[in-house]
């Protein structure tokens, strides 16, 4: 493949050109498993590993290279490549990590169209697709929603409009990933030098949707359990695959805990809808909770706007809120530690130069 089908453009060409070695050439990861990499240059793939360098550089696990980032390389050997630096993120997917650590996960990067895939049995939640749409606008690429297992829906028409209405401006997508149904729109998203990714949890066919895409088995596929339609893992890493008739797509494991990372400006664009009836609050900052003359509250009240729509809307924001502020704490720590650390080599050296 060459750059340009790989979604090279002049962006990253300049920046490529402005900053890096000759001797290193233009790359772009193609999967990520447990710190093992695998690139795409024009030869084709390779293995590829870390350069010291840029790991006693990274600051953080999102400083490092992930699933469809641009990156400068160099070839060790004639099998294998060395990452030296990241290019600038056009686009990105990313969370918070599990557990308690402020930290942001990188899932997959450069994603022109991100698929949010939900099924159309128990697993159908809407409050889900609203954090789901909120993380891929944050990203910067395009969210569309693809509702799987259209074929074992009675109700596909009410399900459709309903996610259709949580996500006003996103385009929704009725598919069936095991007989076909709808795949030829999903094609008209993917073309020569466009890149998309999949995300939804374990179970809603996205490892199917892949198969279908590429026209054969690439990826392994586990059926739900039966008598609560919950999925099981069947990928556990980050891979890009080309599409035969142009384009790539990422394949990512599903997502038992979502929790945001950096989303405040995802969450105006994923409920724009309650940011424009605000404007007519009477308070400029009102929080669309007990205020009097509230514009929202009122929607509510008059069925405009769906309660539990605004209900997330405000957990998302008090989530943001939260993190924002743990963040903070973390930033100021971690300045501390750094002049602690200059100020005890300052007088380190003032020691020794004392000696001489």
């Amino acid at each position: 493949m060459t750059l340009l089908e790989l979604g090279w453009n002049a962006s990253f060409q300049t920046e490529f050109e402005m900053r890096l070695r000759r001797e290193l050439v233009p790359a772009r990861v193609s999967s990520v498993m447990k710190g093992h990499y695998r690139v795409w240059r024009e030869r084709g793939e390779t293995p590829a590993k870390l350069a010291g360098r840029l790991l006693f550089q990274a600051r953080c696990a999102s400083d490092l290279p992930a699933v469809g980032d641009w990156v400068a390389a160099e070839a060790a050997c004639a099998d294998r490549a060395v990452i030296h630096h990241v290019l600038t993120r056009r686009s990105k997917i990313s969370r918070k990590v599990a557990g308690r650590t402020m930290e942001e996960q990188v899932i997959a990067a450069n994603l022109d169209i991100v698929f949010i895939v939900s099924a159309l049995n128990q697993e159908f939640n809407l409050r889900r697709l609203e954090r789901y749409v909120a993380l891929v606008w944050e990203g910067g690429a395009q969210p569309v929603i693809l509702l799987n297992k259209a074929d074992l829906c009675d109700n596909l028409l009410r399900k459709t409009a309903d996610a259709e209405s949580t996500a006003p401006g996103v385009p929704v997508h009725a598919i069936s990933a095991g007989d076909g149904e709808g795949f030829d729109t999903l094609f008209r998203y993917i073309g020569s030098g466009k890149t998309a990714a999949l995300i939804g949890s374990s179970g809603v066919g996205k490892s199917t949707i892949i198969n279908r895409l590429l026209g054969s088995e690439v990826q392994s596929t586990l059926p739900v359990r039966e008598h609560d339609d919950r999925g099981r893992h069947s990928t556990t890493s980050r891979q890009m695959f080309a599409v035969k008739t142009g384009g790539l797509v990422i394949d990512t494991p599903g997502m038992r805990e979502l929790q945001l990372w950096d989303v405040g400006s995802g969450i105006n664009s994923a409920f724009d809808d309650i940011d424009e009836i605000g404007m007519g609050c009477r308070y400029r900052d009102c929080s669309h909770q007990s205020e009097p003359g509230c514009a929202v509250l009122a929607a509510v009240q008059s069925g405009q706007l769906d309660a539990d729509r605004l209900a997330n809307f405000l957990k998302l924001r008090a989530e943001q809120s939260f993190l924002d502020r743990k963040v903070d704490v973390r930033a100021a720590q971690e300045a501390k530690e750094r002049a602690r650390l200059l100020c005890k080599e300052v007088r380190r050296v003032t020691k020794l130069k004392n000696r001489t």
